[in-house]
């Protein structure tokens, strides 16, 4: 591993991407809505725990984007970069996390009934785009600092 590697702005890039990849998941889980057709999937989730979901996507959204503004911040600190090795190490395992979410997904979209291939295509550019985070947030942990 290289010591002059500018991994921050390979993770900004990778988690922008993860991030656009994700809404055009939920954009074209939506498209047969402006065909007339329903997208829904037959859902066992009770009307009164949807505020829980929407509260839970909302994090699921926002994390990786504070995770942005920090590696930012990270790599543009005036401070020695060892100050910010407790976040390098905090990421590395937040990405992790976000990987093992994707993993589920992906097989739900695989085995439901009514499975649409571009959903599936894009649930593994996800989980790809997750574990070249996860890769290139390892190896921004262990850069010396």
């Amino acid at each position: 591993m290289l010591s002059g590697t500018r991994h921050a702005p390979r993770l900004i890039t990778l988690w922008i991407t993860w991030l656009l990849a994700m809404l055009f998941h939920v954009d074209l889980g939506l498209m047969p809505l402006f065909h007339g057709q329903s997208p829904e999937i037959e859902s066992h989730v009770p009307a009164s725990a949807l505020p829980l979901l929407f509260g839970a996507m909302l994090g699921y959204f926002l994390l990786p984007l504070i995770a942005i503004v920090l590696i930012a911040y990270a790599d543009t600190a005036a401070a020695p970069a060892r100050h910010w090795r407790p976040w390098r190490r905090i990421h590395f395992w937040f990405s992790v996390v976000y990987s093992i979410t994707n993993l589920p997904h992906l097989i739900a979209d695989i085995v439901v009934p009514d499975a649409r291939p571009d959903q599936i295509v894009l649930m593994l550019a996800l989980t790809g785009f997750g574990l070249l985070i996860n890769l290139e947030g390892w190896r921004w942990w262990k850069q010396n600092a």
